[in-house]
Order: structure tokens, then C-alpha cells, then sequence
């Protein structure tokens, strides 16, 4: 209990503000980066039937080299989606963990992306800022 005491007298202005300021940028970084990845999402993307390739044109090595920075920062969304999930955490914490789920490259997560996207808040969430780009809506199967 003393530690608290120790840093509530230790705590400044400057500290708070730069604490706020790191929140309010990560959570417009979360924010632009769950709107650009679901405009551009094929609207099939869910569908059991859509196969995908990543960068099948480029040689090998720049593809694995994307591939492993690609799936880094599924892994760093996740847990900030995780983090954003809390209580007294603002933030989109599903859509954050949902756009982690499809940047990292696992077997068996088109199930769990489908159980996320099937909330109805979120399909409609999705499918509004889908129809604001002229993108039709996403087909759940």
C-alpha cells in the first residue's frame, strides 16, 4: 500500500499528459487500422470457400520476410486488443483482436474469426463503415 502512496506524490502533470497522450494515439492507430483492414477485406473474406495467398508475386524471401512482420503485428494486436477488452479500458478491444486474428497466419482460426465476427454488433458495426465506402456488406456463411 505504501508503493502507492510513493507513486501517487511521485506522479506530475507532464507524466499524466504523456500517459493520455500515448492512450489517445494508440487508440486512433487501433481505430484507423480496424477501418482500412475491413474496407479492404474482400467481402468473402469469411466464407469458408475463400482462399487466399499472400504476395504470390513477389519472390521468396521478401513474402516470408512480410509474412513473419505481418504476423508480429497480429501478435502485438491481439494483445492490445486484449489489453483494449478490459474493464475501464476504452477501446474497440474485439474489432482490435479480430483484425490481429487476420493478420497472424495459424490453422484453425477461421472459427474463431467467424464466432467475433457473427456478434451482431460487430457484423453491423462492420458492414456500416463497409456501406460509407461503397463496399458491399460481408458475407457470413
Amino acid at each position: 500500500m505504501e508503493w502507492i502512496s510513493e507513486y501517487w506524490q511521485a506522479l506530475t502533470w507532464s507524466k499524466v499528459l504523456l500517459g493520455v497522450g500515448v492512450f489517445l494515439l494508440s487508440l486512433g492507430f487501433s481505430f484507423l487500422a480496424i477501418a482500412i483492414v475491413m474496407v479492404k477485406i474482400p467481402a468473402n473474406y469469411f466464407s469458408p470457400n475463400y482462399e487466399q495467398s499472400f504476395m504470390p508475386d513477389k519472390p521468396w524471401y521478401i513474402r516470408w520476410s512480410a509474412v513473419i512482420i505481418k504476423n508480429i503485428f497480429g501478435v502485438f494486436l491481439i494483445i492490445l486488443g486484449i489489453l483494449l477488452s478490459l474493464p475501464g479500458v476504452p477501446g474497440q478491444g474485439i474489432l482490435t483482436i479480430l483484425l490481429g486474428l487476420i493478420m497472424i497466419d495459424i490453422p484453425g482460426k477461421r472459427p474463431l474469426e467467424a464466432r467475433i465476427i457473427k456478434r451482431p454488433n460487430v457484423l453491423a458495426a462492420i458492414n456500416k463503415l463497409r456501406k460509407k465506402y461503397n463496399k458491399p456488406p460481408l458475407i457470413m456463411e
